[in-house]
């Protein structure tokens, strides 16, 4: 009686969800909406133009720099723009190096995981962690153990390998080791 109840209970919740949820596309179509409808109401920005602006009664009895010339201005905009490049593809690689890393790292805890389950299997059946297998199964699981352990320390040492790549590129440590 009361499963069925809590049942009952449970499906009228999930409709009642259900009725009043939207979907994405509703949900996309309303910012649509919104979006165009600033755009049509909305002012222009003010835009300032030097006849807009008060003249300087002090910048006439001052000396002033001499203006930049067109030259240098254009290579510092180049400088800053291949500064702003180089420090993206810095970042970029940085990140690359950090989820490379980091996908091996659950390789290896994916391995550790696996030995601590066929060692708790071992365990379980013999009851006595010291003594040799007791059966066929036990044997194979201890070779099954062996096998993943030899591949925890090749993707071990294959981290290792990473990080200290990622060293000498000259990445931060919290990137080679999160």
């Amino acid at each position: 009686m009361q499963r069925t109840l809590l049942k009952i209970l449970v499906t009228a919740h999930l409709m009642c969800w259900t009725a009043y949820g939207q979907s994405l596309g509703e949900v996309a179509r309303e910012n649509q909406e919104k979006k165009v409808a600033e755009d049509a109401s909305g002012a222009q920005p003010k835009v300032f133009t030097n006849k807009d602006l008060p003249k300087d009664a002090e910048a006439d009895s001052m000396p002033s720099e001499p203006p930049l010339r067109d030259d240098v201005v254009a290579s510092s905009k180049a400088d800053d723009y291949r500064s702003a490049e180089q420090r993206l593809a810095e970042q970029r690689a940085a990140e690359q190096w950090r989820r490379q890393i980091l996908t091996q790292e659950n390789k290896i805890a994916s391995l550790q995981a696996r030995i601590d389950q066929l060692n708790a299997s071992i365990h379980a059946a013999g009851g006595n962690q010291y003594e040799g297998p007791y059966n066929r199964y036990q044997a194979r699981q201890l070779e099954r153990a062996a096998q993943v352990q030899l591949q925890l320390d090749e993707q071990k040492r294959k981290l290792d390998g990473m990080q200290e790549a990622a060293r000498r590129a000259g990445m931060h440590t919290t990137v080679y080791d999160p």
